[in-house]
């Protein structure tokens, strides 16, 4: 689909003002419409989440998973969001900036962000534009854990201009920032600013935030209860009462949603196997949902053997991933060779289609020197082409997938060992400092719904290696580098995505991870419970619960 070319200023003002469907890059959500509608909401009851991994991470800055997502959307706002048609939507923001309205320069570079009035946080404090100033000179603090600094280390001379009204300058255009800033959630000055030190500050195991939904507590291992904020600022929320049951086991947590016990199946959805089942179950809905999470296995640069392209090559040309895809998955997932989901405006259909070849990858193999040892096993230079896979434990369908991995490798001489651990442990820094050799994961490399991957690609996204960022692969190229550079500073969305477009050709071409599938999340939600709208610009299906309510 042709996009026309927009100008410099008609960005910014498209951007903020007409949402980020068509400027930013947000994807249109037209079959999830119909979900929105329904009776007038009424107050009360509670919703038990059933989730498969635990949520441990309550600092919506630092480091976190999708599940750690669904807690902070319930405890903390942002100054605005984008819902589930991709419309930019004012939050803690009373309107959006715009070169209209006065919130933005032509250029890009200054913002004067206006705030809604009479916003308290949990404890009856006043929110204020000091909390968001506080909260952008903390991730910017180099001595802070934060998740990420892509687009706030531009941030420049913050400035409180009155309780309601602050603003800043960045050092140079961004385009990228506005969808930054949808996932950015604010906290509290008056109580982290008093922290000894903010990455271990009491507020981390007990938040307090402006959000729908108020701290009530944690059992480990078990469930985090969210009360109902009385005084929040927007609509509803019209529950009691949210609660968050960690289990890890699928089948036990897929049991508890047939008993009833459990009231929507979210984040890690149904498994195959449970489908047809499910969809036969009274008052109950199952949704398939596209997802912006692209399943594939993660490869450590860092780790000699992967460091070797022909290697990197031979794993991909080895895989049969179509089979897997269609023996687990029922062929519900998206075949792809990007990052980029299927149907966002920066996509590229022309990458180079996967073939599952093994007599091409023994013979790449043979030709970089990796030859089969004694055992059957390849080697070079005394190193043996054996290595680790890790997931999530108790994920049965990722558990078999891994089966059929290994087998497709052994085939070709590869020796890969499976060591799964819980999704506490395996996301903290296992995965956040770079410890494993491979990894099975789903990730969402979108920007709330802009294309730059600079947290991800950027050589100086590695935090293994002192970065800030996401970049555990610890993949570095200069041009890959220049190209999120120029693309993060471009205002044309066709000269982006053109930009965008040769970062995809790079990433497929260089494999620096081995794609598999858009995600197809199959989520379940009890039939009367009203408000549930999968949104592909969150990460997390909990993005609106302040609207869910029970129909009567």
């Amino acid at each position: 689909m042709q996009t026309p070319s927009l100008s410099k200023r008609s960005f910014l003002k498209l951007s903020a003002a007409a949402g980020v469907a068509g400027a930013v890059g947000g994807m249109a959500a037209g079959p999830f419409r119909a979900l929105a509608a329904g009776p007038e909401p009424r107050p009360g009851g509670q919703v038990i989440v059933g989730i498969s991994q635990e949520p441990t991470v309550f600092n919506p800055l630092m480091p976190g998973s999708e599940y750690d997502q669904g807690i902070w959307w319930q405890l903390f706002s942002t100054l605005w969001y984008i819902d589930a048609d991709g419309t930019i939507v004012p939050d803690l923001a009373a309107e959006l900036p715009t070169v209209a309205n006065g919130g933005l320069s032509a250029d890009g570079r200054i913002w004067k962000i206006r705030l809604r009035k009479g916003v308290t946080w949990h404890d009856g404090t006043p929110f204020t534009a000091h909390d968001v100033k506080y909260t952008l000179d903390l991730i910017n603090n180099p001595d802070f854990k934060v998740r990420n600094r892509v687009g706030h280390s531009l941030l420049r001379n913050v400035t409180v201009i009155a309780d309601d009204e602050l603003q800043w300058v960045l050092a140079e255009p961004f385009a990228p920032y506005m969808s930054v800033l949808s996932l950015t959630f604010i906290v509290p000055r008056h109580i982290l600013g008093k922290a000894d030190d903010p990455n271990t500050a009491p507020f981390n195991t007990a938040p307090v935030g402006t959000g729908p939904f108020r701290w009530g507590e944690r059992r480990a291992g078990e469930l985090v209860l969210l009360e109902k904020n009385p005084a929040y600022h927007g609509d509803g929320p019209y529950l009691d009462r949210v609660v968050f049951r960690y289990i890890p086991d699928q089948t036990m947590l897929y049991t508890q949603f047939r008993s009833g016990e459990i009231d929507y199946l979210g984040l890690s959805g149904l498994q195959p196997a449970f489908d047809a089942e499910a969809r036969a179950l009274p008052d109950r809905r199952i949704v398939a949902a596209p997802a912006p999470f692209v399943e594939h296995i993660a490869l450590n640069h860092g780790f000699a053997p992967f460091a070797d392209k022909a290697v990197r090559q031979a794993l991909y040309l080895a895989m049969n991933r179509k089979a897997r895809l269609e023996a687990i998955y029922h062929g519900r997932p998206i075949e792809t060779e990007s990052y980029v989901p299927h149907g966002h405006w920066a996509f590229d259909d022309g990458l180079p289609k996967h073939s599952h070849d093994p007599a091409a990858a023994k013979a790449l193999l043979d030709k970089a020197g990796w030859l089969p040892g004694a055992d059957g096993i390849r080697q070079k230079d005394g190193v043996r082409l054996a290595f680790t896979n890790s997931t999530s434990a108790g994920s049965q369908s990722r558990e078999q997938a891994q089966q059929l991995l290994k087998q497709d490798w052994r085939e070709i001489g590869v020796d890969m060992t499976i060591e799964n651990m819980p999704g506490a442990v395996i996301w903290g820094e296992f995965w956040q400092k770079s410890q494993y050799q491979s990894v099975m994961v789903a990730s969402n490399f979108l920007q709330g719904s802009d294309p730059d991957v600079t947290p991800r690609f950027s050589s100086k996204a590695i935090p293994a290696q002192g970065g800030s960022g996401l970049n555990t692969y610890q993949y570095r190229n200069p041009e890959v580098d220049g190209l999120l550079e120029r693309g993060s500073r471009e205002m044309d969305q066709a000269v982006r995505r053109k930009i965008y477009q040769r970062l995809q050709q790079i990433i497929r071409e260089d494999l620096v991870f081995l794609p598999v599938s858009q995600s197809v999340i199959v989520e379940g939600v009890k039939a009367k419970l009203t408000g549930y709208r999968p949104n592909i610009n969150a990460s997390s299906n909990c993005w609106n619960m302040r609207h869910w309510f029970w129909a009567a």
